[in-house]
């Protein structure tokens, strides 16, 4: 990104939005950066130095649409037009889903779907007007394949990216494309919930969890200059959650071994020890993997 571009985030009091919120400011470019957590938005922005002439804090409820519409307005005032929004705050509890609070149901679609919503309608009115933009919208790879233990997060994130796919063709004749991100489990502050969930320990069956700055380096890298509609990582979890997505009844041979692994990995990770740097998969044979596709699920249900 060799042009100065201006980008309006949510999330940025922590995690991953504020790993690209520094990384974008440090490169010279304009940042709205928001988050409902003002307090800790400006700790940050100030032991960081954030520069005021490029960078404007405010304190932002994705869930309110009237916020969102005001908060867009101000982003414009004070840098003339907003290139590229990134709606990146989201929410996250474990959990078997017949035990859900209305709350947490709430709470997980309240933020995550419709405070996607709100942003893209927001973002797409003005980047209209302007003539050209970029959404880019954090969905997961639970987007892709049914996560038991997590079921009510991954309904929420299968309705973030179908909805950014779906936009995306409603907003490409005027010029604005929209991209869904797709991530295995990153290591965040999102996680810290998850400590002593028993449901929570697929989250922790990937190899290696992504950082924030995989997420960073995805965005600047690939998505920003090449727009695509979809980007998933990593590629190797990516296809096997494609799998899953097009036969679901893989769940239930290959969900039992990455719950019993996540569970291992999950009380490794909160009791501070190292995770391991690589792992080595067995290679399926076409017979294992056609068992697989035709296993259909526990006969005694």
């Amino acid at each position: 990104m060799s042009n100065v571009q201006r980008f309006f985030l949510t999330g940025c009091a922590s995690g991953i939005s504020r790993h690209i919120a520094d990384n974008l400011i440090r490169e010279g470019h304009c940042v709205f950066a928001t988050d409902i957590n003002y307090e800790a938005l400006a700790a940050h922005a100030q032991a960081g130095k954030w520069p005021e002439e490029r960078v404007r804090l405010r304190r932002l409820d994705v869930r309110d649409p009237d916020d969102w519409a005001a908060a867009m307005e101000e982003a414009v005032e004070a840098f003339g037009k907003i290139d590229i929004l990134m709606n990146i705050a989201g929410y996250m509890l474990a959990g078997w889903a017949h035990e859900a609070t209305r709350e947490s149901i709430d709470r997980h679609f309240d933020i995550n779907v419709k405070g996607v919503i709100y942003g893209t309608q927001a973002a797409a009115k003005q980047m209209i007007k302007q003539g050209n933009g970029h959404i880019i919208n954090i969905a997961s790879l639970s987007a892709l394949a049914p996560i038991p233990g997590i079921a009510i997060y991954s309904a929420s994130k299968y309705a973030v990216r179908a909805f950014s796919l779906a936009v995306a063709q409603e907003l490409r004749q005027h010029n604005i494309f929209v991209t869904a991100i797709n991530p295995d489990a990153v290591n965040t502050p999102l996680l810290k919930p998850q400590e002593g969930i028993e449901a929570a320990a697929i989250l922790f069956s990937t190899p290696q969890l992504l950082t924030v700055d995989d997420i960073w380096k995805t965005i600047r890298n690939k998505v920003i200059p090449h727009k695509p509609m979809e980007v998933t990582l990593p590629a190797g979890r990516g296809w096997l959650a494609h799998l899953t997505n097009i036969f679901p009844q893989l769940s239930f041979r290959l969900g039992p071994y990455f719950r019993k692994r996540g569970a291992v990995k999950q009380e490794n990770f909160f009791a501070g020890k190292e995770e391991e740097k690589s792992l080595k998969f067995k290679v399926l044979k076409m017979g294992y993997i056609e068992n697989l596709i035709n296993f259909q699920g526990p006969t005694h249900l």
